[in-house]
């Protein structure tokens, strides 16, 4: 079966950092693009960041400078560092896989960012 375990998030006061985790299992993790997605309050879910299996990096505009997506394809792992978090950020935070046919879901962190 396959699984996405996203992990890190938590409470956390505007300015601070927050590093989220998301561990695959059952898949080929180095062949898959993987993202950060996130649902905002009164907001549909948004692609915050992404990197292909080749490694190349995108991002929303609203997180560019702040945020850096990386990944350790020898633990299956994808990293989202949040750094000069704001309110604003507060949301659900989701794992992505995308290969070709196949696209995954991790069941979701939540972020809190407030004084």
């Amino acid at each position: 079966q396959v699984q996405l375990v996203e992990s890190g998030g938590g409470l956390v006061q505007p300015g601070g950092s927050l590093r989220l985790s998301c561990a695959a299992s059952g898949i080929m993790f180095s062949t898959y693009d993987m993202g950060w997605y996130r649902r905002r309050p009164g907001k549909q879910r948004a692609l915050v960041a992404r990197i292909t299996f080749g490694t190349a990096t995108d991002y929303a505009d609203s997180v560019k400078g702040r945020f850096t997506i990386s990944r350790d394809n020898a633990k299956n792992t994808v990293y989202l560092q949040m750094n000069s978090l704001k309110p604003e950020d507060t949301a659900v935070y989701f794992c992505n896989a995308d290969h070709l046919f196949h696209n995954y879901w991790g069941q979701g962190t939540q972020v809190t960012v407030s004084s």
